[in-house]
């Protein structure tokens, strides 16, 4: 910051504030500060650039002061208000506001209120505050119109927000609110619409703020949580259409959004971003995911979903304690953000672990009352069409979709009991008995598949099930999971169906050459695995000399093939190799032997940076060796144990 002549103060700091350069403002007034520590002027102006720079609490600090040097003006004291409210400071806030007497700020006392109830979640007392104020407001439609999304009314509040902007013409928050009931309405075209206009105004009227360049891979600075960004509403549209990408499930397209938005310092994010972030990146970073999530939800207030997607994610990474113990520790967040679904939900997931027959009794209560919900929704959805009533029959449609998708995971949490028992034929049942209403859905006619194919009698009805998910995606096999490639073609084997399995591996071959030429560093091992697991096969089978043999030429070359998860495969035939060696049931041609030698020799080479496993276990109190925990000591391991039982 350039130095202040004498006698310029006044005007620098207004030059700054009209330029938006609250920073340098608020250095240039701390100092005046510490010379007149209750200056009136630079108390009110602090308090400003603090309010715009989004740093609430001491923006309430500056008009605390300011309420207590000069109680006669009242201004003060509504400011002070409206800051503690920015801080989510509710009840304070409301404190102050209901003892300010001044007719002159009646209409801003009532609407500070209003929006202090809401936040409080006093909806019936928020909405007689808004009725006191002028109809003709257009803060006072606004405000009718949150009250009616936190009502879940979205379509009367659309009304309203777009009667606001009828008035006084178009606001980046008005639409981003419309977007926001787009969505909750499912409309998802209607909500990209109004964000692709948000972000192509705020490309257009700000190209300092740098959308999409992180994207792009070009280093940018951050832009700070600047007055300029939060008129935009640029982040909130990101949001919302990451959201839209997620429930798409058009992942990439989420992550991107997130990216695309304005760049910020991890310490600048709001929560919602903050959130976003964790939850889309969690697959590859699951320990940081949880971390993020875990300081969200110590936060006043923190996006409603933290909770329950934090305790989903608990459950789907196996940590039930650390589930339980959230869920015990906070049992006052329990009834303000999760559902009765989805409580029960967790609670029989995670009882599943101490008590299977209680959790499956619990999972089948729900099931039932799904499936009886869904009996419910499929006749409203014929007599709709019977009487031609286009707008009921999309509403039920949409309803048996939600209904649907709670039935899902009920039930597939129902089946795994029985899959972590080994009782495949059970599971089958249990899917059998929910054909009626799932049998178009993806998730069920995978996880059919793969109960079929476990069954090691069923291969032509397993081809049934894996084969249309895999033709669906014929021109994008490396969008499926390798390992439901590699079971379809051992189906296909096993089916005696030979040809079509080397038609999928061709295909599957020419899609990686493809994506190498494209992207030569990017490591794509569905080829691989698929060949991997043909080879496990042959060794499950007995024919350890062919399979041996696939398995050693499948990882070939070592530096684009050997990972984490080809290792795993590859290291368990090797086992049961030299399991069947030491039991002097197997015996292995010499040139195979020395084939396995050899290849242990590549792996411990070319192996020494690749762990073992995917991620470091988390909330482990154990030491854990990452030195152990590479191919290269494992290949070095398996070579002296075979050497052994030669």
């Amino acid at each position: 910051m350039a130095r202040v002549i004498d006698g310029q103060y006044t005007s620098t700091v207004y030059t700054l504030i009209r330029d938006n350069q609250f920073q340098d403002a608020v250095k240039i007034l701390q100092m005046q500060l510490e010379m007149q520590p209750t200056s009136l002027p630079a108390l009110s102006l602090l308090g400003y650039c603090y309010f715009h720079l989004q740093d609430f609490e001491a923006a309430a600090d500056c008009y605390g002061q300011l309420s207590k040097e000069y109680p006669e003006h009242n201004s003060y004291r509504l400011y002070h208000a409206q800051a503690l409210y920015k801080a989510c400071l509710y009840d304070e806030a409301m404190d102050i506001v209901v003892k300010i007497d001044d007719p002159t700020l009646h209409t801003d006392i009532m609407k500070l209120q209003a929006a202090i109830k809401q936040g409080l979640g006093d909806l019936a007392a928020a909405r007689t505050m808004v009725e006191q104020c002028p109809s003709d407001d257009i803060d006072t439609m606004v405000n009718e119109a949150c009250l009616l999304v936190a009502e879940e009314r979205y379509a009367q509040a659309l009304e309203k927000f777009q009667a606001a902007v009828t008035i006084g013409g178009y606001n980046a928050h008005l639409s981003y609110s419309q977007a926001l009931c787009h969505y909750r309405l499912a409309n998802y075209a209607n909500a990209l619409k109004h964000i692709a206009d948000i972000i192509e105004r705020g490309i257009r009227e700000h190209p300092e703020l740098s959308v999409g360049m992180a994207t792009e891979g070009i280093e940018v600075r951050s832009v700070g949580n600047s007055k300029v960004l939060h008129e935009t509403a640029l982040v909130e549209a990101f949001n919302l259409k990451a959201a839209i990408e997620y429930d798409l499930r058009n992942y990439d397209a989420a992550i991107d959004a997130l990216t695309d938005m304005p760049p910020r310092n991890e310490e600048e994010l709001d929560a919602v971003t903050l959130h976003n972030t964790a939850l889309m990146n969690v697959e590859d970073d699951p320990e940081t995911g949880f971390e993020k999530l875990q300081f969200l939800l110590q936060q006043n207030p923190c996006p409603p979903e933290t909770f329950g997607n934090l305790l989903l994610l608990y459950c789907k990474y196996e940590h039930y304690d650390l589930a339980a113990d959230i869920l015990a520790e906070n049992s006052h967040l329990t009834y303000q953000y999760l559902s009765q679904y989805l409580f029960n939900f967790l609670d029989a997931i995670i009882t599943a672990q101490t008590s299977p027959a209680e959790a499956f009794q619990a999972l089948d209560e729900m099931c039932n009352q799904h499936t009886e919900e869904l009996r419910k929704l499929t006749r409203q959805v014929q007599d709709a069409r019977q009487a031609q009533d286009d707008d009921a029959v999309k509403k039920a449609v949409n309803e048996y979709d939600d209904c649907l998708e709670k039935y899902i995971p009920c039930l597939m949490a129902q089946a795994k009991i029985y899959w972590d028992l080994g009782n495949y034929g059970q599971v089958e049942r249990i899917f059998r008995r929910s054909v009626e209403f799932c049998n178009e859905h993806d998730v069920w006619k995978l996880n059919v598949a793969h109960v079929l194919f476990m069954q090691g009698s069923k291969y032509k009805e397993t081809v049934g099930f894996y084969g249309p998910i895999v033709q669906k995606h014929w021109d994008d096999l490396l969008d499926i999971g390798a390992v439901v490639l590699a079971n379809l073609c051992v189906s296909y084997i096993m089916d005696g169906q030979n040809e079509l399995a080397e038609e999928l591996m061709r295909k599957l071959e020419k899609q990686e050459e493809d994506l190498a030429i494209d992207d030569p560093e990017r490591k794509v091992f569905h080829l691989c695995i698929v060949n991997l697991v043909i080879g496990t096969l042959y060794c499950a089978k007995g024919n350890f000399q062919f399979g041996i043999s696939r398995v050693i030429k499948s990882l070939e070359p070592y530096h684009k093939r050997l990972g984490w998860e080809t290792w795993t495969y590859a290291k368990r035939c090797f086992l049961a190799l030299i399991q069947g060696m030491a039991k002097q049931m197997i015996q292995l041609q010499d040139a195979i032997s020395l084939d396995v030698l050899d290849f242990l020799d590549a792996c411990e080479e070319h192996g020494k940076s690749i762990p073992t496993v995917d991620q470091i276990p988390m909330f482990s109190n154990e030491p854990f060796d990452l030195g152990k925990h590479t191919v290269a000591y494992e290949a070095r391991y398996l070579k002296d144990l075979f050497l052994k039982v030669m």
